[in-house]
């Protein structure tokens, strides 16, 4: 097919693949009930997974989630035109129907801490917050109002519906131009939101080039065809607003590319002199995330990794004994195929430490 056509679209057929089982999946049949209870911090991939594996046992297991509807960032971080949330919602309800209670507006650490969650009788626990911090520039005018983080964007969007407004009461202020810094699917997922939202130009700002974006290639090709504006070798050095303190413009700086640095790529070196102002009503900083640190700074025994991941064993096991920890919260941001596969991990190995 790559020859003649194109090459076939993998991901299309999983597509395919996964609706059809959602419509012919059959009951799922569980183990013997077994008297002990496993608490799943967080209801992302990496939760839901290891929930309906450890249901499936026998265990009875309920999931905490902070936010008042469960999916982690399948809910509030990909966008509906990317993943409907009614596909959520089913996966949601299917690990339910195996017998898992879903608590929302639990925020572990500070409604109730895991050592009292032990006084109620549970014996194992999965944390999996995923990576919620988000990263920002630094730089002059950031705090200005219409500068928000991809993370308040996203959220604020789906979580918050804000993409159905008036339905929804919970707009998010959009103006005529939206500068997106960075150049990840998130990146690509915020630009797409913008224009979706009303925007009538969006830009991606990127200091490096095209070839070293790391967004998948199908999502450039697919802002690119809804029209997003790309500024490469570009990075703002500040923003600046009017007398209400929304902003108005940001200065940018071209770069050119040097050395390679500690990730492989070319480093984006600034160009003096090339100073140039832009006009943007909202700028969405997507340049990255790191680990959620509400529920690590609770636990004083759990040991972290100088980026503030967890830091598990080879049984997905953190310091602290009967604690198990796995997706982003571990490795740091990654896709959700991997945060599943850390969720199934870790359910086995949940299981062979309450065996013993």
């Amino acid at each position: 097919m790559a020859k003649k056509q194109g090459a076939v679209g993998i991901g299309d057929l999983e597509r395919f693949v996964a609706d059809w089982g959602l419509k012919n999946r059959p009951k799922t049949k569980r183990a013997g009930p077994k008297l002990e209870k496993v608490a799943i911090i967080g209801s992302g991939p990496a939760g839901l997974t290891c929930a309906g594996d450890l249901a499936r046992k026998g265990y009875d297991v309920t999931i905490f989630e902070s936010l008042h509807k469960p999916g982690g960032v399948l809910t509030y971080g990909i966008p509906e035109f990317r993943l409907p949330k009614d596909i959520v919602d089913r996966e949601a309800g299917y690990v339910k129907s195996l017998g898992v209670n879903i608590e929302v507006n639990f925020l572990v650490g500070r409604t109730k801490g895991i050592d009292e969650l032990k006084s109620d009788g549970f014996k194992a626990f999965f944390i999996g917050i995923g990576a919620g911090l988000p990263y920002f520039l630094g730089v002059e005018g950031e705090n200005l109002n219409g500068i928000y983080s991809a993370n308040e964007f996203l959220t604020r969007t789906n979580l918050m519906k804000s993409y159905l407004f008036p339905e929804y009461d919970t707009p998010i202020r959009i103006g005529e131009h939206v500068g997106v810094i960075g150049a990840g699917n998130v990146a690509m997922d915020s630009a797409r939101c913008a224009l979706r939202l009303g925007a009538k130009e969006v830009h991606i700002v990127y200091r490096r080039t095209e070839s070293e974006m790391p967004a998948r290639i199908d999502e450039i090709k697919r802002a690119k065809e809804e029209g997003i504006r790309f500024e490469l070798l570009t990075h703002p050095t500040g923003f600046f607003g009017d007398e209400k303190g929304w902003v108005r413009e940001a200065e940018l700086l071209k770069n050119q590319l040097g050395e390679p640095d500690a990730s492989g790529r070319r480093r984006p070196v600034p160009i003096k002199g090339s100073e140039r102002r832009m006009k943007l009503d909202t700028v969405v900083c997507a340049i990255g995330q790191g680990p959620n640190p509400l529920l690590p700074k609770t636990l004083p025994d759990l040991k972290l990794n100088e980026d503030g991941d967890i830091i598990v064993d080879d049984n997905m096991m953190t310091s602290i004994e009967g604690v198990f920890a796995g997706g982003d919260i571990v490795t740091g941001a990654a896709t959700v195929i991997e945060a599943m596969g850390a969720g199934k991990k870790a359910a086995a190995a949940i299981d062979r430490y309450l065996r013993r």
